[in-house]
């Protein structure tokens, strides 16, 4: 028999080990892959987190400032910084880790309550006085928003008081202008049976002990605070929404991060679909990005457990999603 010359091909492996080593060569290759890519995020994720940590010290630097050095000039300033730090934490979503979002999140409404603290300092404090109207019709009605020409209950907003809002009412149907809701942080408080509606773009919005009310608002530039509420309907654009002690409620939302609910229960949500003239137009007032709408992507500080939904809100079926709203 004549042997194979030094100068041959190479004996092929057999069929079975051939496919062991691509086998091999494939999952090497996926590690390699992996740890190149995990090494990408961490070094996304540093980069945020240097920005993310120098730009809020600066700003919590301007804020602890004596008056009158810092204006409202340099609040106005330290407003938009805030914007374009939840930016960066909008944009870098993708790649961070759920605390580093949970903590940018808490650190961002921390700087927004501080410079409504600031805003408060440089202004007299006034009580909101309500001038009355004519009796509304009843609030079960098809049309319960309210033309601006139509007489209603609204909030009598001093001219040095930036802030607008509405307390203490029952059974109205309320209606605010836009230019007197316009990037100011506006207040909802202690109404029962109220339908609301803000065509407009608030800086913020502050709503607090509701019952049984139905609340339509424009785009927001910043941040929704819900807290106490019971049995309302509520429809938004914002960049954040923080929700605590609430139940029984239902949103219609769109929010470019996430929204975060606290000591709540029997929520309910779907993407935000009111509109009104000029919405288009207050969305860009308010600088909110239309393309990303994360409505149901909920976290709730209570319920740690990874990978199980909260029990405490759920998504509200297609079918019973309210679609015309007039």
């Amino acid at each position: 028999m004549e042997m194979e010359s030094s100068g041959g091909e190479r004996p092929r492996l057999p069929e079975r080990l051939q496919r062991r080593e691509e086998e091999r060569q494939r999952e090497v290759e996926k590690k390699r892959q992996e740890k190149d890519g995990q090494a990408v995020l961490e070094e996304k994720s540093g980069y945020f987190n240097s920005c993310f940590g120098l730009e809020r010290a600066a700003i919590e630097e301007v804020l602890a400032g004596e008056a009158p050095v810092v204006g409202t000039e340099a609040l106005d300033d330290v407003s938009g910084r805030i914007q374009r730090l939840q930016k960066l934490l909008n944009d870098s979503m993708m790649f961070l880790p759920s605390y580093d979002i949970r903590q940018a999140q808490d650190q961002l409404l921390r700087l927004q309550g501080a410079l409504e603290v600031r805003r408060q300092e440089l202004q007299p404090k006034k009580k909101f006085a309500f001038k009355s109207r004519k009796k509304e019709a009843p609030t079960g009605a098809a049309s319960d928003t309210v033309p601006s020409s139509a007489p209603a209950n609204r909030a009598k907003e001093t001219p040095s008081q930036p802030q607008c809002g509405l307390q203490g009412l029952s059974g109205q149907v309320l209606y605010m202008e836009p230019d007197r809701i316009c990037q100011n942080d506006v207040q909802l408080s202690q109404l029962r049976d109220c339908t609301v509606t803000l065509a407009g773009s608030p800086g913020t919005l502050h709503i607090r002990d509701l019952s049984g009310c139905k609340v339509l608002c424009g785009p927001v530039a910043s941040s929704v605070f819900v807290d106490n509420c019971t049995d309302c309907l509520f429809t938004f654009p914002c960049q954040q929404l923080r929700t605590h002690s609430t139940h029984d409620c239902r949103f219609y939302l769109h929010v470019t991060s996430r929204a975060i609910i606290e000591d709540c229960s029997r929520l309910l949500f779907a993407p935000f679909t009111w509109s009104y003239p000029n919405i288009q137009q207050d969305y860009e007032r308010a600088g909110l990005d239309q393309s990303r709408n994360n409505w149901d992507q909920v976290d709730d500080f209570n319920w740690l457990a990874m990978g199980v939904k909260s029990p405490n809100w759920d998504v509200i079926p297609e079918e019973e999603r309210i679609t015309h709203w007039n």
